[in-house]
């Protein structure tokens, strides 16, 4: 393989033609510059310049290296300063967290992008043990867990927290026991710990979500809601999820004595710096999902 060093000293003599010159601008000795000509000539078996004294005249074969060379020579200066880039809304932000948290965060990661088009968003949502495999795997840049990690490869911040709600249709007033059970539960994925948390801490007879009727399920974060809405059951469902409903007169949301919350934890690969566009990322989120 050609050494580019020599390349570099071929192509600015062929610039500068003088080798006392050549050498003052790339800070070395004239032997330097004259002993890495040689070696070019050596590598490609070929004359490449005719010398005359301090200066030179080019055969046919150091014109063409020189033709094909300048190319090469701006290509890699062109490379170096595309490795050594961070620009903190260039690039590509793979980011992956559960639903909620990704109904409120997505609109906002998209005007960050429509604001700065070198940046692509790539959102996935998932549960929070996808999460942190793929943080882990380093096939997402930022993971956002409602739980800290427990791998060994992910580390976790606590960034932000959002409160868990329970959500009945619009008609009912007042939701005590009795009138959840007769209502029935209206499951998710993440309900029977969802509802563990917030109706354990407001409701002496709750024991396990199994005490109520299941009357509907939905994996979709978005359409867990649609049931509730039309009197079919109730849920506990995090804030941003609730948020997000397109048609809030149809449900209500209660507040209860006790209120509970999810902490949102920020999680990225532990022995791989954070780039700049990530951190941009990283912080909009902390900003949008701390303001509820």
């Amino acid at each position: 393989m050609i050494n580019p060093v020599w390349l570099r000293s071929f192509c600015t003599l062929v610039e500068v033609g003088h080798f006392t010159h050549t050498a003052e601008r790339l800070h070395m000795t004239q032997s330097g510059v004259s002993q890495q000509v040689r070696k070019l000539e050596e590598y490609f078996g070929v004359p490449l310049l005719m010398r005359q004294g301090k200066g030179f005249t080019l055969t046919d074969a150091g014109e063409r290296l020189y033709a094909g060379g300048r190319p090469v020579l701006q290509s890699l200066s062109g490379l170096k300063q595309q490795v050594g880039l961070d620009d903190p809304v260039a690039g590509l932000v793979r980011l992956m967290s559960p639903g909620s948290v990704g109904l409120k965060l997505y609109p906002q990661l998209l005007e960050l992008q429509r604001r700065h088009n070198t940046l692509a968003i790539d959102y996935r949502f998932a549960p929070n043990v996808s999460v942190e495999q793929a943080v882990a795997n380093n096939t997402v840049d930022l993971g956002l867990m409602t739980r800290p990690s427990t791998h060994e490869a992910v580390h976790c911040r606590a960034m932000a927290k959002e409160a868990l709600l329970l959500v009945t249709p619009a008609v009912v007033a007042e939701p005590d026991w009795p009138a959840l059970l007769q209502l029935g539960f209206i499951d998710h994925p993440d309900g029977s710990h969802h509802a563990g948390l917030l109706l354990g801490a407001n409701y002496p007879e709750f024991e396990h979500v199994s005490q109520f009727r299941k009357s509907g399920f939905s994996n979709q974060i978005g359409l867990i809601l649609a049931p509730v809405s039309l009197g079919l059951g109730f849920t506990v469902l995090p804030a941003h999820a609730v948020a997000a409903f397109a048609q809030p007169e149809l449900i209500r949301v209660h507040a209860l004595p006790h209120p509970v919350s999810e902490t949102i934890y920020a999680a990225t690969h532990r022995h791989k710096p954070v780039p700049s566009r990530v951190n941009t990322v990283l912080t909009l989120a902390e900003a949008q999902l701390d303001n509820g």
